[in-house]
This record gives structure tokens, C-alpha cells and sequence, in this order.
């Protein structure tokens, strides 16, 4: 099977060819512009191949599968834009910012003499964004989670006053003065990204790290240039098919240093209509005296980790940073590091990363087995499903089901109820993006055909509660919830996908853990944020005798939703023509060619 067009799936760009091992890709890969590629098989779909801006019925994604040429649109458009046309016209995958600035497309706002790399259009923050950073953000929020939604537009205001926050928010929480900052992510549209920055901090030092390669690593360092205060720091991705897919910001003020770890791609598109999530951590502050990687710590050995993160990617940039980190007290930091580092671990360090590190993390400090019994399901959310191998006792129920089963002292796997959230087709359908929005949410039609069984463990996603049933899941979340729903034993926020490359895979009888990508998470424990034995479940009445809890804000409704039999989980590489979206459109990706 092969594909002409170029997409934006992952960081390295590498062909992918039929890989018959248990091998991954994070992202679905088309080569460079014009190359075809290789038949893509038994590899993961990490990410999206998402256009940078979307107009409703005009989507570079999608088109009607009863298309007329719209000949009047593209006229005007062209006289208006001085820009040659992109030969892929509508159906252009492309991420690079670079890219629209050379060529038009059909369904795009002219950009007329102004480039998308003009410094000089940023716009300023506007009042509204401190108007929105009411008290209401914090209650509904418990002060010690630190936990948030991104805004969605096309909300009712409430729903996004809430415990709500945009990129602009986050840069505005403090009347601190922003020293720099540091932006881990997977993708990054650099101009866009400048925008949400303050003014008066655009000019600040700005450090980038990204795992891009080959041509749109060439791409982001054009974009880069036309900022002098940004520098880009390149993580090394030694293993074949990895991903940088951590997101992570590091903010240093002159009063302190604040720590932002969430779901969203510093796309436009992913803070648009998508439900995403944030942890921010209280504002650190400075240390007197000695630093240290040990003073200023945390009962949940916090800075411990993070700087074990960090130092795996031997950058000097990094490293300055870890010295930032070493100079302040993260004490007061309530929650777990749950990170992803590739490479094949060995002794000791199998467990410091990936779903090894969750077990562990659980055994030490887990609940108690009398309290979280076998029965307790596992729910997983996510929004890309890797391949994770035939036989569902192998990897899924086997190892890591055993990790995030685990209590303290011990796992619980043998009767331990999975619970899947991923989208249908019509969840996809009825999103506020329509089927845009599936793009996303990749998984394939061949990975799909080889593990028939996760069908089994299906639930729909649904946020009625928040108004976000229509607002696409981009967010990761696992979560350990009791047979009646009435209590959470502990919540995972985190950039890891349903996948081996993500989460990692025991190999040599156990003796090595390889993990393929980058990915971190926190890791929320009710013992260590609200002194309970567990969290309580938003708008559940019932509560057991003698059990007084703090509800955590989970982002989906609880009991959940089962697939019924009409439906379908969302396939991205398959027509979906059965019915058109809100938009008006219909799924119809681009045929293979045999």
C-alpha cells in the first residue's frame, strides 16, 4: 500500500516499511513531498496528520465524496495572494509553518503580503485571558491537584471558566517576570507558539526541544531563525520508529520556577476543539544557599526524577536547565514523575522508566490491597492505539496490565477488568470538528485486523458532565476506579498512548525493558494531595459507609459508556461515508495504490 502525499506523523520522518517484529511507529509516516511510500504495517500510529487550521467545509483533510471544483473560490482566493499554489492544493498534510508561507491553498485566509513568520503581527494577550483566571478555576480544581482542561471553543462560557485554561493562561498565572522558558514537545508551530506568549516576554530566551529530523527539522530551524532568542535542542531518538512526545514546559521567573506537564501539541489546532489536559505545579521557589539535588525535594521524589528525566538526554541546554531545577525547592510538589526514556534498560534502571516505573511506584506507595481489591477495573483513555500483538494475554493483559494493577506490596492481574475509552466512528462524526477530528485519533485497518480482541474491552467517550462529549479526546488518562464507580484509587495524566513504543516491552526473559519514544506523566495519589485513602467521583451521590472523600476531577463521566453492537471504533485509513459529519463532510482518506 502506498501513499502519495506527505504528512505530519512522526518526529523522524523515516520510511516506514512491513515490519513483521513487534516493532512500532509513533505516527503514521508520509515521506517527503514527492515520494511515495512504502507498504505501512504492524506499526503504530502515534499522532496526527493534522492540518495547521481548519474551515468548516473547506477541511484540507477531508473533502464530500460528491465534490465539485470550486473554481469561483479558488479564483477569488488567488487574486488576492501572491503565493504560488501548493500542487496538493486542499488535500496538503504538511505541518511546516514554512510551508504556507511559500504556498496558498484552497479553504485558507490569504495571507496577502504578510507572512506567518512576521514578529511584527504578534498579537498581545488580551484582557479577557486574565478576565477568565477567576477564583472559579480553583475550586473546581482542588488547590493541591493543579489539575486542568484546556478551553474548547464553541462551549457554553461556564465550561470553559472552569478549571479551564489556554496557552495564554498559562503564561499569565503569575505577575512574576518570565526570566525564559523551555518547551518539550512533538510538534511545534514556532510563530504560533510566539503569539501566545505575552509581549514583553516574546523576546525572553526560549529553549525548543523536539525530536524532528531530516527535512522538517530543517523546516523548524528556518522557522526558528527569525527568532534570535529561541534556541532548538534535538533529542537524540537512537532506537528506530521513536517519538519525542513528551510535553513539558519550564518556566523561570524571577520569584521562582513553575513546571507544566500536559497532552497538547503546540499546534493551533490542538487548542482549539480538543479535550486536553494540564498539570501545573505550584510556583517553586528559589534556594538558599547549597543546590542540590536532594535539598528541596519531595515525599514523592519529584526533583529526583525530573532530573533523571532530563539528564538522559546529555543536552548542555538541558543541563543549565537542570540546573535551574537543582537551585529550587520542589518540596511542595504533590504529585509522581512518570516517565518515558528510550533505550534498553537494564538492572536497576528497567524500573526508573514506563509502565515498570508505574509498578513500582505503586508497590512502594500504591493502595492498600485490602482497600483495591482485583476487582477494581483499570481504566485506560487514550487517543492512539499501537500494535500490541496477537495474542491479548502477551503484552495488554500480560506485563502491562500487571504494572498498573499493581498495589501496594504486590499485583493484582488475574481478575483485574480492563476498560478502554476510545472513540467511535460516531464520536468522531459528531465532534465539534467533525471528522477532522479522527485525525488525531490515528489507529489503522491493519493493525486492527490483528488484534480483533480489543473490541472486548471498548468504551465510548463521553463528558456530558463537562460539555465535552463533542470536544475530540487528545488527552491521556489511566485511572484505578471501584466496582460501584464511587471512588478513584489513583489518576495518571500523561502523553503515553495505548502502545509498546510508548510504555515500553520486557525482552530477553525480562532481563532488558526497551522503550522506543520520549513520553512523560504525573501521577496523582490521594494519600500524598488530600490525605485520603482514595479520591471520590464527580456527581456520584452514593459514597460507602465511613468514606469521606475529595472527588478528583476526572474528565470523562463515570460508569462508562460500553461499545453497543452498531458501534464501530474509529479507523483513520478507512471511508466513512455511511453518514456526513456536522460539517457536512464525509471520511474518504486517499485510496492505496497496489
Amino acid at each position: 500500500m502506498e501513499y502519495t502525499k506527505e504528512a505530519v506523523g512522526v518526529a523522524n520522518k523515516r520510511k516506514l516499511k512491513d515490519n513483521k517484529s513487534s516493532a512500532e511507529a509513533e505516527g503514521i509516516i508520509l515521506g517527503k513531498e514527492s515520494q511515495k511510500l512504502d507498504k505501512i504495517s504492524d506499526l503504530e500510529n502515534e499522532e496526527s496528520v493534522r492540518p495547521k487550521k481548519i474551515i468548516r467545509n473547506s477541511v484540507s483533510t477531508i473533502r464530500k465524496c460528491s465534490y465539485e471544483s470550486p473554481k469561483k473560490e479558488e479564483t477569488k482566493l488567488a487574486s488576492n495572494d501572491n503565493r504560488p499554489r501548493c500542487k496538493y492544493g486542499r488535500e496538503c498534510y504538511r505541518k511546516n509553518p514554512q510551508h504556507f508561507k511559500e504556498f496558498s491553498h484552497f479553504g485558507e485566509e490569504p495571507l496577502n503580503k504578510k507572512s506567518r513568520l512576521d514578529t511584527n503581527d504578534m498579537e498581545s494577550p488580551s484582557s479577557s485571558t486574565q478576565n477568565n483566571l477567576t477564583p472559579k478555576v480553583m475550586k473546581e480544581s482542588h488547590p493541591s491537584f493543579g489539575f486542568y482542561l484546556t478551553k474548547v471553543k464553541g462551549l457554553a462560557p461556564e465550561y470553559n471558566q472552569h478549571s479551564a485554561l489556554d496557552l495564554k493562561d498559562i503564561f499569565s498565572l503569575t505577575k512574576a517576570k518570565l526570566k525564559a522558558s523551555a518547551q518539550f514537545n512533538y510538534m511545534t508551530d514556532i510563530p504560533w507558539l510566539m503569539k501566545q506568549y505575552p509581549a514583553e516576554y516574546r523576546s525572553c530566551p526560549l529553549l525548543i526541544v523536539h525530536g524532528e529530523q531530516r527535512g522538517s527539522k530543517s523546516a523548524l530551524e528556518k522557522a526558528a531563525s527569525v527568532f534570535p532568542n529561541i534556541t532548538l535542542c534535538n533529542a537524540k531518538l537512537e532506537i528506530m520508529y521513536g517519538t519525542h512526545h513528551t510535553k513539558m514546559m519550564l518556566l523561570l521567573y524571577d520569584s521562582g520556577l513553575r513546571i507544566v506537564i500536559h497532552t497538547a501539541n503546540l499546534i493551533e489546532n490542538d487548542w482549539f476543539q480538543k479535550t486536553q489536559g494540564i498539570w501545573i505545579s505550584p510556583l517553586f521557589p528559589s534556594l538558599l544557599g547549597e543546590q542540590s539535588a536532594h535539598r528541596g525535594n519531595s515525599a514523592t521524589n519529584f526533583k529526583g526524577d525530573l532530573l533523571e528525566y532530563l539528564s538522559f538526554y546529555n543536552r548542555p541546554d538541558i543541563d543549565e536547565w537542570c540546573k535551574h531545577i537543582k537551585g529550587h525547592d520542589l518540596s511542595n510538589s504533590s504529585v509522581f514523575l512518570i516517565g518515558s526514556i528510550p533505550g534498553r534498560h537494564l538492572a536497576e534502571r528497567k524500573t526508573s522508566f514506563g509502565h515498570l516505573k508505574l509498578r513500582k511506584v505503586l508497590n512502594l506507595h500504591g493502595p492498600e490491597k485490602s482497600l483495591v481489591t482485583s476487582s477494581w477495573p483499570l481504566i485506560g483513555q487514550f487517543s492512539s492505539i499501537g500494535s500490541l500483538g496477537t495474542d491479548q494475554n502477551q503484552w495488554l493483559c500480560g506485563e502491562w496490565l500487571a504494572s498498573l494493577g499493581t498495589v501496594k506490596g504486590c499485583s493484582l492481574t488475574s481478575k483485574t477488568p480492563l476498560q478502554l475509552v476510545f472513540p467511535t466512528v460516531n464520536n468522531v462524526r459528531e465532534s465539534l470538528e467533525g471528522y477532522p477530528a479522527g485525525t488525531s485519533l490515528p489507529y489503522s485497518i491493519n493493525v486492527a485486523k490483528k488484534q480483533p480482541y480489543l473490541r472486548n474491552f471498548l468504551y465510548q467517550w463521553k463528558s456530558d458532565r463537562l460539555s465535552r462529549s463533542h470536544a475530540s479526546p487528545h488527552i491521556k488518562t489511566y485511572l484505578r476506579v471501584s466496582p460501584d464507580n464511587s471512588s478513584v484509587a489513583w489518576f495518571l495524566l500523561t502523553s503515553a498512548n495505548l502502545s509498546k513504543a510508548a510504555w515500553g516491552v520486557l525482552e530477553k526473559n525480562g532481563s532488558q525493558f526497551m522503550i522506543r519514544s520520549y513520553e512523560l506523566g504525573v501521577l496523582f495519589m490521594p494519600q500524598y494531595l488530600v490525605s485520603r485513602k482514595v479520591f471520590g467521583v464527580p456527581e456520584v451521590k452514593e459514597r460507602k459507609a465511613n468514606m469521606e472523600t475529595i472527588s478528583f476531577p476526572v474528565p470523562y463521566d463515570i460508569p462508562l459508556i460500553p461499545y453497543s453492537n452498531k458501534d464501530e471504533i474509529w479507523i483513520w485509513d478507512i471511508p466513512h461515508i455511511k453518514a456526513p459529519d456536522r460539517h457536512g463532510n464525509k471520511w474518504c482518506p486517499p485510496l492505496p495504490r497496489t
